[in-house]
């Protein structure tokens, strides 16, 4: 097996089947997303338009966060970067999460690849990643940002950077969906009515039970139940979840000391 797949496999496994039915179920043409959601039918229009902002090189998370503004870029600090905001705990917590994997994956990286040239005689690995960039994002795939893959610096930055997106920036983004909207009265993903102004006839009903107005604008109850549901899918972890430090595997580089000490 190789190395490369080795490593990503776990943070891998189930993301082209689970893509596949977000295609056919969440994201297609009157799909969940465009029932359930007050941008309906452009819903993906406004992702699309969103999407062309999308750079692989600003997914790390210090290269997030600096986009966003949220740090500066400082090499005296143990990051890297120095945070605008102190206490933030995405960027706290995350930059030690991000480190940590960046720590293992230079071990794994240097062990397997200690020199450019080891890189570019692989040929499986080179063709995994002009795929990457020439199927997988074949819209893109002329922009001058994509990392180039020469070096093993090269390699553990992109390893990295798809490792925190697949696991510690996902379970940011995805895992707190039911506790933030499982709830749709605090959250509707829709509203059936606007609130009136002063010259709207609904104004006086609005102004009598403002309550009453509010409840009967929120979304149908079969949309509400529909939307709970997919969100507690959603949120749901997998029955064979395996978490950051506690990969199932570490016994296959039993020959290997110097990678299994890594995972650890």
């Amino acid at each position: 097996m190789h190395p490369v797949h080795k490593l990503l496999h776990p943070h891998m496994r189930y993301t082209l089947d689970i893509n596949a039915r977000a295609r056919e179920l969440l994201i297609s043409a009157g799909g969940l997303i465009e029932s359930l959601f007050s941008t309906k039918q452009y819903s993906m229009e406004l992702t699309s338009f969103a999407f062309k902002n999308w750079r692989f090189d600003m997914e790390s998370l210090p290269a997030d966060l600096i986009r966003r503004g949220i740090a500066l870029p400082d090499p005296t600090e143990p990051h890297g970067i120095k945070l605008h905001i102190q206490d933030y705990p995405y960027a706290n917590d995350g930059l030690l999460i991000w480190s940590a994997i960046e720590r293992l994956v230079k071990d794994y990286v240097n062990y397997y690849y200690p020199d450019s040239i080891s890189i570019r005689s692989d040929p499986e690995l080179n063709a995994w990643y002009y795929e990457s960039i020439n199927v997988g994002h074949v819209d893109l795939r002329h922009e001058t940002w994509w990392p180039k893959l020469s070096t093993p610096e090269d390699l553990i930055s992109i390893l990295t950077t798809l490792i925190w997106i697949s696991s510690a920036e996902h379970a940011a983004l995805n895992f707190g969906q039911y506790h933030y909207g499982g709830y749709v009265p605090v959250r509707p993903s829709y509203m059936r009515r606007l609130i009136p102004n002063q010259d709207d006839p609904d104004y006086p009903s609005f102004v009598s039970d403002p309550e009453g107005y509010f409840l009967s604008s929120l979304p149908s109850l079969k949309d509400m139940t529909v939307l709970m549901s997919v969100l507690y899918i959603l949120s749901t972890h997998s029955a064979d979840e395996e978490y950051l430090g506690d990969r199932k595997d570490v016994w296959t580089w039993k020959g290997n000391p110097e990678i299994r000490e890594a995972f650890f």
